[in-house]
């Protein structure tokens, strides 16, 4: 997977902006029931990073856990990255829909 090639603030802000979107009309309750599972999935992350970091950098070749990262063809552009960020919205308004749904 590769992340959208966006400018770190945008990048913050599109989790404020899920944050934000994940609080309506959800009970105290759920809201920290939803940001504890939110919190794990960040901590599986963080957690694999750091240990495959920890093996590149013991591994006799470095390097060898990355993909060629100075390949500028695999970038996305601007407007492949709007599109792809939209998708993402939809996609979470239409799960938070679902979820107002079954409430």
């Amino acid at each position: 997977m590769r992340l959208p090639n966006v400018p770190p603030p945008a990048f913050t802000l599109s989790a404020v902006v899920v944050g934000f979107l994940l609080v309506d009309n959800a009970t105290p309750n759920e809201q920290n029931a939803l940001g504890n599972w939110l919190m794990l999935v960040a901590q599986y992350l963080c957690t694999n990073a750091a240990y495959g970091q920890l093996l590149q950098s013991n591994a006799q070749t470095p390097g060898s856990f990355s993909e060629n990262q100075n390949n500028s063809s695999n970038t996305p552009s601007d407007q492949e990255t709007i599109q792809m960020l939209k998708k993402m919205v939809d996609a979470l308004n239409t799960e938070i829909d679902e979820l107002k749904k079954n409430l």
